[in-house]
C-alpha cells in the first residue's frame, strides 16, 4: 500500500488519470460529502463483500475515508484479497475539505 496526499489526488483528477476511487466510509458520511468514489463501507470489505469491485484487482485503487485510518485498513484487506495496486488517501476527507472546501467534487 502506498500513501497519497489530497494534492496528489487532485492533480491526478485534473489530469484525467485512470484510477478507481473507493469511499470506505458509511452511507451517511458519503451522502454528506464525497468526491465521486464508489461507496463500499469498510465493514463490507472486512466481511469480503467486494463483488462489485472484483474487476478492480489489477487497477490502481485509491481508498479514502474521513481521516485516512479506515482507508488504510481497507487497502490492507484488499491487498490480502489479491488487489495489486492500492493507495490510501492520507488525511481523508478532512484533509480534502481543509485544502479544497466542502463543495469541491470530482
Amino acid at each position: 500500500m502506498q500513501n497519497l496526499t489530497v494534492e496528489q489526488l487532485k492533480s491526478m483528477m485534473e489530469q484525467g488519470e485512470s484510477f478507481e476511487l473507493l469511499d470506505v466510509r458509511e452511507p451517511s458520511e458519503h451522502s454528506e460529502f464525497n468526491i465521486g468514489g464508489v461507496l463500499l463501507p469498510l465493514g463490507k470489505i472486512q466481511s469480503m463483500q467486494i463483488e462489485e469491485i472484483e474487476d478492480w484487482k489489477n487497477k490502481e485503487v485509491i481508498c479514502y475515508c474521513r481521516s485516512g485510518n479506515r482507508s488504510a485498513q481497507a487497502c490492507m484487506y484488499l491487498q490480502s484479497f489479491g488487489f495489486t495496486n492500492t493507495k490510501n488517501l492520507t488525511g481523508g476527507m478532512l484533509a480534502w475539505m481543509q485544502k479544497y472546501g466542502s463543495l469541491e467534487s470530482k
